[in-house]
């Protein structure tokens, strides 16, 4: 079926708002979660299992975006919850604030390229992808990625995608059909899209 977002007026209704601040909060407890275990894990296994694990950081942004179908949903759900992240300890501290810009810029880029009126599976997918992207570009300056093994680099930057791909296009579109199901979203333009037999 066809997949719109233009299913209502671009401007933010107050309820709207409300609920970007909430999915910013929920996910950034989520988030403070994600980073405990992969500290853990990377105690356990390596360096390498950020890769695997990174795409689920970008999943609040295409949640939200997914739901509220409204340019910049995606781009202020990653700053709203790397801000609460700070107030809530993440040992990464303010730095996280210029990671949120970077990841939320990657997730809302393929959205506003449709003029934010297609939320397929396939455009959520990609914006996963370019959020992964984005992400890795920033990392290689952070973390000095170009001394590291060619072959090593092109393996964590293809891990990561597909982490994008799955942890936050997939699974955010799904977490949000989820919620949807259970009629808290009645009225949102997920709500309007889906009665009009777009996904």
């Amino acid at each position: 079926m066809a997949s719109s977002a233009h299913t209502g007026s671009m401007k933010w209704s107050v309820r709207e708002s409300v609920l970007l601040a909430i999915i910013g909060v929920v996910f950034a407890v989520l988030y403070l979660g994600w980073v405990q275990l992969w500290l853990f894990l990377q105690a356990l296994t390596g360096p390498f299992i950020m890769e695997v694990m990174m795409g689920f950081w970008f999943s609040g942004s295409i949640f939200a975006a997914y739901i509220i179908r409204k340019p910049l949903a995606s781009f202020l759900t990653a700053m709203l919850s790397v801000v609460v992240q700070i107030l809530g300890g993440n040992p990464s501290g303010a730095i996280l604030l210029l990671t949120g810009l970077v990841q939320g810029a990657g997730t809302e880029v393929p959205l506003a390229a449709t003029r934010w009126r297609r939320y397929s599976l396939p455009v959520l997918m990609v914006s996963g992808a370019t959020a992964s992207v984005f992400s890795f570009v920033y990392n290689w300056f952070r973390f000095g990625y170009h001394e590291l093994e060619t072959g090593l680099v092109i393996a964590m930057l293809v891990v990561r995608i597909v982490s994008g791909i799955v942890l936050a296009g997939v699974l955010g579109k799904y977490l949000a059909d989820a919620v949807h199901k259970t009629g808290v979203t009645s009225g949102l333009a997920i709500d309007r899209a889906k009665r009009s037999g777009m996904s």
